[in-house]
This record gives structure tokens, C-alpha cells and sequence, in this order.
């Protein structure tokens, strides 16, 4: 902290404590969702939208001269990245149908190692040695993980199915989804973070959650979804997901990084597979499989020795 800036009132560490707890319980109230029959583009689309609610008294009023200066290529911007945050959700969200919350949250999270590669193509950069290193250990940790959720420990050694077998599997299924979730934020980060220099955070997230709903309401209706006739309990928890996840658990990591680096809050949020995960022990009886702890170990390790670029 430093001393140029204010003491909170609440400590930096509080706040991403609560963070890391708010979204961490994102995957299980998404899986309790699903569960009760609410399908996942619907999920997804009801996040958003709820969220864009919520914002809106406040984007349109306070933060209204921000939004009426933006030029026609800020709103292209916009657009596109948000367009890239609803294929993120929609792509994660469905990968909690096919694959357990530990693989999903996972591979998803592989997303800072996406951004420091398409950075690199972007602006021609080089490739550092940590960032080379952190790709080479994730990658073996993503193969384990993979393996893990097709292939079972016996006696014997390991025994795994034929490479068709293994291709036409759920898990995989959920694994890859979750894998393009990683790289579909990774192009909303990028895409997005020079319109994120010209916005505060409230008219950004705003017209970013506001694309994306719409992105999803779209996607949704050309899939033969409804939005009606659910039960009260999966509207209940699609409202949850909006609110402590979305809005409660990605504003306390914004609020952080006025006191903290933003490397220690990127780090800090990587705790999110490690609460999900224990989270769905308890909730709905997962238990990881060694092979699958330690590929989740790896993937989190080699992210964050590609940070230290």
C-alpha cells in the first residue's frame, strides 16, 4: 500500500478474501443452476442481463458524460469485447455440464498464460524465458488433468480408453469449452483494455456486460432456448450468480487494486480453483483424483511463473 493512498477502512486482504469467495462459488451455483434444469446459455444470459441491470441506474446517471464522449471506434471496441466476454461465459458456463468444477475451473483459468501469448503475437514482442517455462509446465499439467478425467489408476498402472474413445468422451467435451473460455477472455482482456483507459470501471463494465448479455440472449434464441417457464429455484440462483459472483466477487478485485499491485491481485485470484474445488467436495461429494490434483498444481504453478514476465 502506498503512501500516497488512503487507508481503507477495510484492508486490502479482506477484500480479496471476499473476492476470491464470490467467485469461487460461481461454478457451484452455476452446477445447482443446471442442475434444477435451467440450461447453460440461459444461465449465462440471465448473469449478464441481471448484472447490466444492476449497473444501469448508475452508468446512465453518474457516469453518462463518459459514455456521450465515446467515438464510433470506442464503441467498436465495446462491442467486440464484449462480444468475446459472452463467448467466454457461454463456452465456460456449458463446460460445467460435460466436466467436473475442478477440471473446468482449471483449464479456465489458464487464461493470463492466452493473454501473454497473444500479446506477444500482437505487439511482436519476445518471448521470455518465464513465459516459455510457465506454457511448458501448464501445458504438461493440462495434459494430466485431460487424462485424469478419461483415463482411471488401477493395480495394474494406468489404464486409459482408444484415442476415439477418448475423443467422443464428456469430459473432454467440458475440458476443451472450458479451455475456450480461457482464450475468449483473454481477447475480452485484450481487446478491451484501451477502452478500459478512457472509461472509470462502472461505464466500462457496463457497456462490456450489456454487449455480452445481448450476445447471449441472441445465442440463446437462435438455439431454441426460452427464457421462461423455469423454476423459482433456477431463477433464484441465475439472480445469485449475477450478484455475488459477477457483481460482488469482480468489484472487490477492483477495489483492491487501488491499494494493492495489480500482480498481487492477478496472483491472489488464481485461489479460485482451490476454493471451487473444495467447494464441490462438500457440495456435491467431487473428489479429485491425484492425477488431476497435481495437473491442477502444475497449471497454476506455470501460470504464475509466466507472470513474472
Amino acid at each position: 500500500m502506498s503512501l500516497s493512498t488512503p487507508r481503507p477502512a477495510v484492508h486490502p486482504y479482506i477484500g480479496i478474501a471476499v473476492g476470491v469467495l464470490a467467485v469461487s462459488a460461481a461454478s457451484i451455483i452455476i452446477k445447482l443452476a443446471q442442475d434444477v434444469k435451467a440450461p447453460s446459455l440461459i444461465i449465462a444470459a440471465y448473469r449478464l442481463t441481471f448484472a447490466s441491470i444492476v449497473l444501469a441506474p448508475i452508468a446512465l446517471t453518474r457516469h453518462r458524460a463518459e459514455l456521450t464522449r465515446l467515438t464510433r471506434r470506442d464503441s467498436a471496441v465495446a462491442v467486440v469485447s464484449g462480444l468475446f466476454l459472452g463467448l467466454h461465459f457461454g463456452t465456460w458456463i456449458t463446460s460445467l455440464e460435460y466436466t467436473t468444477v475442478a477440471s473446468s475451473v482449471v483449464f479456465v483459468s489458464t487464461s493470463p498464460l492466452f493473454v501473454g501469448l497473444f500479446s506477444l503475437i500482437v505487439w511482436r514482442e519476445k518471448f521470455g524465458k518465464p513465459l516459455i517455462a510457465g506454457l511448458i509446465v501448464a501445458l504438461t499439467g493440462g495434459a494430466m488433468v485431460g487424462l485424469s478425467d478419461a483415463c482411471a489408476v488401477t493395480r495394474e498402472g494406468i489404464v486409459c480408453p482408444s484415442l476415439a474413445e477418448f475423443a467422443r468422451g464428456r469430459a473432454i467435451i467440458g475440458d476443451l469449452l472450458a479451455l475456450a473460455g480461457a482464450i475468449t477472455v483473454a481477447g475480452y482482456l485484450l481487446i478491451g483494455r484501451r477502452l478500459r483507459a478512457k472509461l472509470s470501471l462502472i461505464p466500462y463494465i457496463f457497456l462490456c456486460y450489456g454487449v455480452a448479455a445481448i450476445t447471449l440472449i441472441i445465442a440463446a434464441l437462435f438455439s431454441g432456448r426460452s427464457f421462461f417457464g423455469y423454476s423459482p429455484a433456477a431463477y433464484f440462483w441465475m439472480a445469485l450468480l449475477a450478484l455475488v459472483p459477477q457483481l460482488i466477487g469482480h468489484s472487490a478485485f477492483n477495489w483492491a487494486l487501488r491499494y494493492l499491485s495489480a500482480t498481487y491481485v492477478s496472483v491472489t485470484i488464481l485461489g479460485e480453483p482451490i476454493g471451487s474445488t473444495i467447494l464441490a467436495f462438500f457440495i456435491f461429494g467431487e473428489t479429485p483424483a491425484p492425477l488431476k490434483l497435481f495437473g491442477g498444481l502444475l497449471i497454476l504453478g506455470g501460470i504464475v511463473l509466466a507472470s513474472k514476465r
